[in-house]
């Protein structure tokens, strides 16, 4: 699989690994059990024969004959049992593996490819939770759980969509996973969630996107797909809370050539010039890294960047930021400044926009 491991990359003396971020995970939180209603359709009596068999050594018992519901032939009790299910394993981390144990995914896989839409939900929400536990992971995508996902993705409710998003970034997060999600066609559906879909999907989206493009042909998936568009558009949007998602998957894309060229041809260059200029530290780090890889081999980019006034933000960043961010600041401020022309091979590798 090639998965892009960090690289050493050096300019004028200095050295930086792959321009990372301090502490780019925090961008991110993971995507967490449903947090939806509990028990919408049942009554407080069941609710709290639920809860206290949950608490019980009856626990056992009550997990095996949901499981066995899943088969029923009447949709009603499989409803309820996917459920219940769902709901036993977001609310008791323990149950967790009970559930997997008990042989409760294949048949919730089955589910997800279910017609009517609301057990289809509750299938995909109960793979999401048994999905917080690692010790699950390995055996959800063995059980063929990431086609119906993705079929979850393109058809379902928007809260299948956005625990189907979620549910594949755990299943991501097993490195063996990454190529089978990217050519299951989930990155184009995941790109059109970040455009489209509300706040949650966005964020489910994007932290998805940036687990998969680790992997460089998932980075083209997603660039082909038209993700820089939507990435800019939030990026430039300081009051979407998604300026520092949307960077980081930015940063994780802008390696590949096919990346720059589409974020400079989708208007990434001002964007990134004003996060510099009013952003917040963080996000002027990034902003900075990110133009830093766009400059680094064409001297076309470096004249946009000069051209669209990014040299006195970043003198004023380099004169105060932390270290690291005044350190890319002013590697990049040197960068800008070199002549922009002579350089045969700095010509060479420009890319035409």
């Amino acid at each position: 699989m090639d998965t892009e491991n960090p690289v050493n990359y050096k300019y004028m003396g200095r050295s930086f690994n792959d321009l990372s971020i301090n502490d780019d995970s925090t961008a991110f939180s993971d995507c967490n059990s449903d947090r939806s209603g509990e028990f919408p359709s049942a009554s407080s009596q069941n609710r709290r024969l639920l809860l206290a068999c949950a608490n019980s050594e009856n626990s056992d018992e009550l997990i095996r004959q949901l499981v066995s519901d899943l088969d029923s032939c009447s949709i009603d009790e499989q409803k309820q049992a996917a459920l219940e299910l769902r709901l036993l394993a977001k609310n008791k981390p323990e149950n967790r593996i009970k559930i997997a144990k008990a042989g409760a995914i294949r048949p919730l896989i089955s589910l997800i490819s279910s017609s009517d839409p609301y057990l289809q939900e509750n299938g995909v929400t109960a793979i999401l939770n048994l999905s917080l536990c690692d010790e699950n992971k390995e055996l959800i995508a063995s059980s063929g759980a990431i086609k119906p996902l993705v079929r979850a993705l393109r058809t379902g409710t928007s809260t299948a969509k956005e625990n189907a998003a979620c549910a594949l970034l755990r299943l991501s997060q097993v490195e063996e996973n990454k190529v089978a999600i990217g050519r299951s066609g989930a990155i184009p559906l995941l790109v059109n969630l970040l455009e489209n879909g509300g706040f949650r999907g966005k964020k489910d989206a994007s932290t998805a996107l940036y687990s998969l493009c680790t992997v460089k042909e998932n980075k083209i998936r997603a660039v082909e797909a038209g993700i820089m568009r939507p990435l800019v558009e939030l990026m430039a949007d300081f009051g979407s809370n998604m300026v520092d998602k949307s960077a980081f998957v930015m940063s994780v894309l802008v390696p590949v050539p096919e990346a720059k060229t589409a974020l400079v041809e989708e208007g990434g260059i001002p964007v990134l010039v004003e996060i510099i200029e009013v952003g917040s530290q963080r996000q002027k780090e990034i902003a900075v890294a990110i133009l830093l890889q766009i400059c680094e081999d064409s001297v076309l980019f470096r004249t946009m960047v000069a051209r669209e006034g990014a040299i006195p933000p970043l003198v004023a960043l380099s004169q105060s930021g932390n270290n690291r961010t005044k350190q890319k600041a002013e590697t990049l401020i040197e960068l800008l400044r070199q002549p922009r022309s002579g350089n045969a091979a700095a010509r060479h590798s420009d890319v035409s926009v």
